[in-house]
């Protein structure tokens, strides 16, 4: 289960970062994947200790491994072989939301609403 060090793409799909193998390789070309600060490719092994940056979604994920596993394994397992050091996100208030019994929004209240939701 255990080995010196295993490609960024495997590691990344066995710890369940992505759903499948070929999206981890993916999101290496593409320049998504960081480890210790340089740019990754599929085949560039990682191994323990190692800080992986991986951009999901607009936002950054910090891994550190801490065990380097080939083979998809269960979730609790996986959650021991990385450690999540990704801060936490500031929540984001929800555009055009209005209080209950507020009523209908005036026009003026409903294109700023529009606005803010960029349509």
């Amino acid at each position: 289960m255990s080995a010196g060090s295993v490609r960024v793409d495997s590691w990344l799909w066995a710890v369940r970062v992505y759903k499948t193998r070929s999206a981890a390789t993916t999101a290496c070309r593409a320049g998504h994947v960081r480890v210790n600060g340089d740019r990754a490719k599929a085949a560039q092994p990682v191994k323990i200790g190692d800080e992986l940056r991986v951009r999901i979604a607009g936002f950054d994920r910090i891994l550190v491994v801490r065990q380097t596993i080939t083979k998809r394994i269960g979730a609790p397992l996986a959650a021991l072989a990385a450690e999540d050091r990704t801060p936490p996100r500031e929540p984001v208030a929800a555009a055009g939301l209005r209080d209950r019994g507020a009523g209908r929004p005036t026009k003026r209240e409903r294109r700023d609403i529009d606005r803010l939701r960029g349509r």
